[in-house]
């Protein structure tokens, strides 16, 4: 991929108060989907609160990138049920990772992305300079359902050889 800008690392945490769409509980995973590329969780047995702790790492080639996310309720003998779905923008995040802020102090927030119209945050999210990486964590109202709201964090990888940001 010559346009590779490097990899974007989506960490899965949990779901908070996820919808009920078997008799009382759910089966809830995560897709994540960017262009042609899906990638989805593992499958929770039995919980609106999953823990799922799953990295799934995207390829960016367009920091304008609109990220989608979907969660499902996994079914054995039908098509699986629709748990809300969000999405948000990488821009901001890509826009920190352009400034090159090796010898920041670890914590430092760099910038702070304000819940709105134009993505799914539950509130306030902080681009943080933290290990030697540009690290956000960010909470999404799930939409297109009666509650739920899943919790992510980024992660920037650099490759070697990439056109880089």
């Amino acid at each position: 991929m010559e346009n590779l800008l490097g990899l974007l690392r989506v960490h899965v945490e949990r779901g908070i108060s996820l919808a009920v769409r078997d008799v009382v509980s759910s089966d809830p995973y995560v897709v994540i989907k960017l262009g042609h590329q899906k990638l989805k969780t593992r499958v929770v047995k039995k919980n609106l609160n999953p823990e799922w702790n799953d990295d799934l790492t995207l390829s960016i080639v367009d920091h304008r990138d609109t990220i989608k996310l979907f969660v499902y309720d996994k079914d054995l003998f039908s098509l699986d049920d629709k748990m809300g779905d969000a999405e948000f923008e990488i821009g901001p995040f890509i826009e920190v990772v352009k400034m090159r802020l090796q010898g920041l102090p670890d914590g430092t927030i760099v910038t702070r992305v304000q819940p709105s119209r134009q993505n799914c945050l539950a509130e306030e999210s902080h681009i943080v300079w933290k290990d030697g990486k540009v690290v956000q964590n960010m909470v999404l109202r799930l939409r297109n359902v009666e509650s739920g709201e899943v919790v992510l964090q980024l992660r920037w990888i650099d490759i070697p050889g990439s056109r880089g940001v």
